[in-house]
């Protein structure tokens, strides 16, 4: 099985004898001499291994169109698969060079066998990093928590590699170690609890499309108002507008209420919800004269002169006595004044026209009456979003007094005491 090693470690024994050595000198003499023929033979196959895998690799890499070969290049996954060989290597020749020491030969075997385990392990992972940061460039897969995936495959080698190495090393059946670890459940699911509850909420997170990598979310609980980075098996991270980072446990996202712009930054638009409070007491009605002054509004001036002519046409038609402003139809400068708003918004240059658009009265309160805006801009970057939305409200604030009408504020504490 092993006549070639046999070959090249047991031909010292023989000739130090012959030497005139005694046996047991002979023996470590001939010991100390094979453990560096192995540690040399070892080094030898590492960098013949190494040279030969990366040559091979990086003249694959450049002959071929997809880049996953160069994420395997910069993971190093050549490089820990050349470790592996002359490992391989020094577990076939332990036995041979420990034959006469047993307790040795099983020692170091095992600290090998473990090693190769370790290592091998170490390989693994370095793949499915490189297939993460492949898939990552794939637009179809660069906002799927891949993170999550790969961690979930680590964890299960993880525990087989770790219930290997407890095999080799106390030389206990697999199968009665997992037993012994189904026995120890509880425990498991006690100290992986978070992980769990991590790789439950990545699936619903994946399969339900709730979040992806690049969504802006919002979680108040959390502090989080930004962009998700990165999402993994126990966390997510947000990077805030201020240029932090929030980091929130994964089974939040499945646990607990956040809200996700997405859908705004997909639509044509972004929703602008806003009202001012109109004082109750400047409403009313609006006279001739008042008409008249409003038609020089440009904006207004032909639906006045259209509204006026059916208003006049209705009272006169029955007979309603115009003496009193109350009786019959009239015209307020507050509904003037909506009017007014609804064609400023209409000609503004940063509101999507093919979306909702409205200018409406709320429910009044004690505080007087409100008076929504409700729109889209067509521009949703947050800076331009916001300069849209101040630019339209300094426009109704100060327009408000041509209508003869007040904007409600509360009065200062200075005022009351004066």
């Amino acid at each position: 099985m092993h006549k070639p090693l046999d070959k090249i470690f047991n031909f010292l024994y023989p000739l130090f004898r012959d030497w005139g050595m005694s046996r047991n000198f002979a023996s470590y003499i001939s010991l100390i001499f094979n453990i560096a023929i192995m540690v040399a033979l070892a080094f030898a196959i590492y960098y013949v291994a190494k040279f030969v895998l990366v040559t091979l690799t990086a003249i694959f890499a450049q002959k071929t169109k997809t880049k996953f070969d160069d994420y395997l290049i910069h993971n190093k996954t050549t490089k820990y698969t050349a470790y592996l060989i002359p490992f391989f290597f020094i577990y076939k020749a332990v036995p041979i060079i420990l034959d006469r020491y047993e307790y040795w030969e099983s020692l170091f075997g095992k600290i090998v066998g473990i090693y190769i385990v370790l290592i091998s392990l170490w390989i693994i992972r370095t793949i499915f990093n490189a297939l993460r940061d492949y898939l990552k460039q794939k637009p179809e897969y660069s906002d799927k928590p891949i993170d999550s995936f790969v961690q979930v495959i680590m964890i299960v080698l993880w525990i087989f590699g770790v219930a290997m190495i407890i095999s080799t090393l106390f030389g206990i059946k697999k199968g009665e170690l997992l037993t012994i670890l189904g026995t120890l459940s509880a425990i498991i699911i006690l100290i992986f609890r978070d992980t769990i509850l991590g790789f439950v909420s990545s699936v619903q997170v994946a399969i339900n499309d709730m979040v992806r990598i690049g969504d802006w979310i919002t979680m108040d609980k959390f502090g989080a108002d930004g962009d998700v980075i990165e999402i993994n098996l126990t966390t997510v991270k947000v990077r805030n507008f201020d240029n932090t980072i929030t980091t929130i446990p994964t089974y939040a996202l499945s646990s607990d209420s956040f809200q996700n712009w997405r859908g705004m930054q997909k639509s044509d638009g972004r929703r602008i919800k806003r009202h001012v409070l109109i004082k109750s007491s400047s409403i009313r009605f609006l006279n001739d004269e008042d008409l008249n002054q409003m038609k020089k509004v440009q904006l207004i001036s032909t639906y006045i002169e259209t509204r006026q002519a059916e208003i006049e046409k209705y009272n006169d038609l029955r007979g309603i006595d115009k003496t009193l402003a109350l009786n019959g139809r009239n015209m307020t400068n507050l509904g003037l004044y909506r009017k007014y708003i609804m064609q400023y918004l209409i000609t503004h240059p940063g509101l999507n026209k093919d979306m909702h658009m409205m200018c409406r009265q709320l429910q009044s309160s004690a505080h007087g009456v409100p008076l929504e805006i409700y729109a889209f801009s067509s521009d949703k970057r947050w800076a331009n979003y916001e300069y849209i939305m101040a630019d339209i409200f300094d426009h109704i604030m100060a327009s408000v007094e041509y209508f003869d009408l007040e904007i409600f504020e509360l009065p200062s504490k200075i005022g009351r005491f004066e």
